[in-house]
């Protein structure tokens, strides 16, 4: 970048269009809602059919599109701000080294070199001539021109000579950051066609990474999350974001946005819907370079065994590939959901409140917005959950919505399906604890998350029911006891725990629990029975104590579960089994019409 560029820059010509920018990801952001939460939501109420059907993935198609021109648009628009940032930092240092050389009646060149006068003491009757500086950005090439102005019996020369080294500097900060950016935003260029394909979202990816890295210095003048913050702590700091720094942030730092409690339910989901569209493109491209299993067996004399050449490849990409077909499969679950919005149960607008899929994988999801809801629920699912096997609990969330709402439909109710925590894999592995302790702090910072959300949106805090499922009861347990009873109870109104194994402790009361509002339910068939009592037997109940037992202290509901898994059944026209819909009155606050054992 030349003088004149520079001399020239208006960092409002960036910053406009950065905000342009914004303003068009912001209304493609609105034009996916309308598709996902109007149009199609209505088309599910009352159309049916193979052209209904392909209608509906068309316009899916089309709001995915819509939301990657909002992603693309926050990563430009974050580029600008960051370019124009960066380079209006050097245009400010050119700027006050020409009014200093200015100031001193020098003149600046149109190549930034300083010319000026001539000066001081005369010698044989003659001043000192004057000369033109030029500015260097070369230590030694500075060092020598300091010293041939300390000679000079002008003393403009040092002044001048300084003012030019200060241009240089400004100008060479200038380039570097216009030849930063310049790869950077070319690279943010979509194709010329209408799909959004896995590459394409690929590449979104890599864009994102780029621009976080090149973004660093304008990103470290908005303030971080606070560290280890609390959910209070992350909703103030939110809050006191402008909303081109809250563009930024999630544009760049979407993993990070997505799981950070006491922010708006609906930040998250922009959020994590922005790492579900890039870890889906991710995997399937990791799957697809899989090379192609080989024959498994081969028969030699008769006898039949594995080929060598395929023990080979078992060991290099057996897991891997599995792992990725599960995580592949459980993220193809959660869109599912995501794109079921409307129907005839006028199922409401789903939330993806967190997203993780390494590993076995995390997955928080909400059906209706938790920040608004007069009822919320939480499920905590059990034993053997992970990604691939999650559409199974998110339809669970999705029968406890449905079940509630059809108790009270005047009322707003949210259903959370929370399966943030490293669930045990095998039975056996479920009589020991630690998966809980572990699970059960973050259950409770989430719950805080969920009410401090809410008393930002609302000013006041959701009716909130926590239930528990088998394993997933004694997370709740473990994160009850991380708190300080009485002075820091669960952020939960009322406790369900059907097929507990048990919640390390002896009494509600001992977690915090009001017994009142403390509900159990239980199954009568061998599984449910193996589960609760050999949770008892293995110490996860308190003094051999489980839910489901008198001494507990808290309800025990009627259940019609036919096994271990059936406390959320529903019959074909949607009417709920006696179990889920005592679940369903707790959720609503009609205690009255619940049934006991």
């Amino acid at each position: 970048m030349d003088y004149a560029a520079l001399k020239a820059f208006k960092k409002s010509e960036y910053t406009d269009a950065a905000d342009s920018y914004r303003t068009t990801g912001d209304m493609a952001d609105q034009a996916k809602a309308g598709i996902e939460n109007q149009i199609t939501a209505s088309m599910r109420k009352t159309l049916e059919g193979k052209a209904a059907d392909a209608a509906l993935f068309q316009l899916r198609e089309l709001a995915k599109n819509f939301h990657y021109v909002q992603v693309e648009c926050g990563l430009i628009s974050t580029a600008l701000n960051a370019f124009a940032s960066d380079v209006e930092a050097a245009k400010k240092k050119l700027d006050r080294a020409v009014e200093e050389a200015e100031s001193r009646k020098f003149t600046v060149g149109a190549d930034g070199s300083v010319s000026y006068p001539e000066g001081g003491e005369k010698t044989d009757g003659k001043t000192p001539k004057g000369g033109t500086a030029r500015g260097t950005t070369d230590a030694t090439a500075r060092a020598i021109n300091r010293q041939a102005a300390h000679f000079d019996p002008n003393p403009n020369f040092a002044a001048a000579q300084e003012c030019a080294d200060r241009i240089s500097e400004a100008l060479k900060e200038a380039t570097e950051a216009d030849e930063k950016w310049a790869p950077k935003l070319r690279s943010l260029r979509a194709d010329d066609d209408l799909t959004v394909s896995g590459g394409d979202w690929t590449d979104a990816q890599s864009d994102m990474g780029r621009v976080r890295d090149g973004a660093k210095s304008y990103l470290d003048h908005i303030k971080a999350p606070p560290k280890d913050g609390g959910p209070e702590a992350n909703a103030d700091w939110w809050k006191k974001l402008s909303e081109q720094e809250k563009s930024a942030y999630v544009s760049v730092h979407p993993a990070t946005v997505g799981a950070l409690n006491g922010l708006p339910a609906a930040v998250r989901d922009e959020a994590n819907r922005t790492l579900l569209d890039e870890k889906q493109a991710q995997y399937r491209k990791q799957l697809d370079a899989i090379p192609k299993e080989p024959e498994k067996f081969i028969t030699i004399r008769d006898i039949t065994r594995p080929s060598a050449e395929w023990l080979k490849w078992d060991r290099q990409y057996g897991d891997k590939r599995e792992q990725l077909r599960q995580a592949l499969h459980g993220m193809a679950a959660i869109q599912k959901r995501l794109d079921s919005t409307g129907g005839k149960e006028g199922i409401p607008e789903a939330y993806l409140l967190g997203f993780h899929p390494e590993g076995d994988g995390r997955v928080i999801l909400a059906n209706g917005n938790p920040d608004t809801a007069d009822h919320t629920a939480l499920y905590v699912p059990g034993t053997k959950t992970h990604l691939g096997s999650i559409e199974g609990d998110l339809n669970r969330g999705v029968k406890l919505w449905r079940a509630s709402n059809r108790l009270e439909p005047g009322s707003d109710i949210a259903t959370i399906t929370w399966f943030d925590y490293d669930a045990p894999d095998a039975l056996a592995n479920a009589t020991r604890d630690h998966y809980a302790a572990k699970g059960g702090p973050d259950l409770r910072e989430f719950l805080d998350g969920n009410k401090a959300a809410h008393q930002s949106a609302t000013g006041n805090a959701a009716h909130t029911t926590l239930i528990g499922h088998s394993y997933g009861s004694t997370v709740i347990g473990d994160g009850a006891k991380s708190g300080h009873w009485p002075e820091g109870p669960l952020a939960a109104d009322d406790v369900i725990a059907a097929g507990s194994p048990g919640m390390q402790a002896h009494r509600a009361a001992d977690l915090g629990i009001k017994p009142d509002h403390m509900w159990a339910q239980k199954a009568d068939n061998y599984d449910d029975w193996f589960v609760r009592e050999g949770g008892r037997k293995m110490g996860l109940g308190g003094d051999n104590v489980i839910p489901t037992d008198k001494e507990f202290g808290g309800r025990v509901m009627k259940s019609d579960a036919p096994d271990h898994g059936g406390y959320w059944n529903m019959d074909d026209k949607g009417t709920p089994s006696v179990s889920l819909k005592n679940q369903a009155r707790v959720i609503v606050g009609d205690y009255k019409g619940v049934t006991l054992e």
